[in-house]
C-alpha cells in the first residue's frame, strides 16, 4: 500500500500549483466513493489520495511549513488511511436546518456503532468508531465520526469474487440499508485491499 510520508508531502509553493488540478482529480477520485445510507448519512470511504489532500490542504490553509507542525498533521491524518484490510470511513450526519440537526443528533446517540457492511452470506460487519477521541456526550452525536470497519481475509477474497456488498445502519432512530452498490464503487473500495 501506497504510504503518505514527510518526504512524500509537497512543499507550499510546489501544491499552490498543483492545487487545482489536483482538487479536479481528488472530486473526480471521490465520486464513488461516497455513499448515501438515507436522506442524512453519508459515508466517504477515505484512502491515500484522499487523505493525502486533505493534509496538503491543511498545510496549505493553515500556511504550515514548520517540521513539528507538518509531523503533527501527518500523525493526525494518516490514521485515516486503510490498512490494506480494512476500510475507513468519514460518517457524515446531515441535517441543513440547525434546529432539526440538534433535535436528530440527540436521538441518535450512539449512531456510529450502529452502521455495518455486509460481504455475501457473512455476517454483517459493524463498525468501530472514533478511535482518536469520544466525538458524542450524554446528549448527542457528533454530525461526524470516524469508522473502521475491519474484514477477514475471507470476506475479501469473497468481494473480490463478486460477493455481494451491502451497507446499512440499525439504529433505532435511523434504520436503513443500501443493498446494491454501484459497480465503480465495488471497483474502488477494492482497491483499498492488499493482494494476498
Amino acid at each position: 500500500m501506497k504510504r503518505i510520508t514527510r518526504d512524500s508531502l509537497l512543499t507550499l509553493e510546489a501544491y499552490a500549483k498543483i492545487r487545482d488540478d489536483f482538487r479536479q482529480q481528488l472530486i473526480a477520485h471521490k465520486k464513488p466513493r461516497k455513499i448515501a445510507l438515507g436522506n442524512n448519512v453519508t459515508l466517504i470511504f477515505e484512502d491515500e489520495l484522499t487523505i493525502r489532500y486533505q493534509i496538503q490542504e491543511m498545510l496549505h490553509a493553515e500556511r504550515i511549513f514548520k517540521e513539528t507542525e507538518i509531523i503533527h498533521e501527518l500523525q493526525t491524518y494518516t490514521p485515516l488511511v486503510p490498512d490494506g484490510c480494512n476500510w475507513k470511513v468519514t460518517m457524515m450526519i446531515e441535517y441543513p436546518d440547525p434546529e432539526e440537526r440538534a433535535k436528530k443528533l440527540a436521538l441518535l446517540l450512539g449512531i456510529e456503532d450502529r452502521v455495518w457492511v455486509q460481504i455475501g452470506e457473512f455476517e454483517s460487519v459493524f463498525a468501530i468508531a472514533d478511535e482518536d477521541i469520544e466525538r458524542e456526550n450524554s446528549d448527542k452525536t457528533s454530525s461526524v465520526h470516524f469508522l473502521r470497519f475491519e474484514l477477514m481475509p475471507e470476506m475479501i477474497q469473497a468481494l473480490r469474487q463478486n460477493a455481494t456488498l451491502r451497507m446499512g445502519i440499525d439504529h433505532p432512530a435511523y434504520s436503513v440499508s443500501v443493498d446494491s452498490i454501484h459497480s465503480e464503487t465495488r471497483a474502488s473500495l477494492l482497491n483499498d485491499f492488499t493482494d494476498a
